[in-house]
């Protein structure tokens, strides 16, 4: 049997969320933030927060992420929000990725509901990618 190429085997948590976080930042998001949710939440492992300076900017952040993940053959199971681009929520299972109009982030305050869990030191987690 052919073994796939190594782009295209399970990714984990952690890789999805290096991977989204990368295109994110190549993308301009803005705060990016990356919190480990194990053993925390049941539903996944890790959140990606990040803020787009426009509905048009948190759509095109929520496009890029899910293209980037679709080229790995890893699709979300959920998505919503992107038609209004306030809140747009993907759910990759072990990833959810929050990208925020600016405004609407400090309002919902994620970062602040989930403080006492640990965050990722973004640079490092996408160093890891090389």
């Amino acid at each position: 049997m052919r073994q796939l190429k190594e782009e295209y085997r399970e990714k984990t948590g952690e890789e999805l969320a290096a991977i989204s976080a990368k295109v994110a930042l190549d993308a301009k998001a803005e705060d990016l933030v990356v919190l480990d949710v194990r053993g925390i939440a049941s539903f996944t492992d890790y959140f990606i927060i990040m803020s787009g300076r426009s509905s048009r900017h948190v759509q095109g952040l929520a496009e890029a992420i899910e293209s980037e993940l679709r080229s790995k053959r890893v699709s979300s199971k959920h998505s919503e929000g992107l038609g209004e681009g306030q809140w747009v929520l993907l759910d990759f299972g072990d990833l959810v990725a929050h990208i925020f109009y600016s405004e609407k982030r400090s309002f919902y305050d994620l970062e602040g509901l989930w403080h006492d869990v640990p965050r990722l030191e973004v640079e490092e987690l996408i160093r890891g990618l090389e």
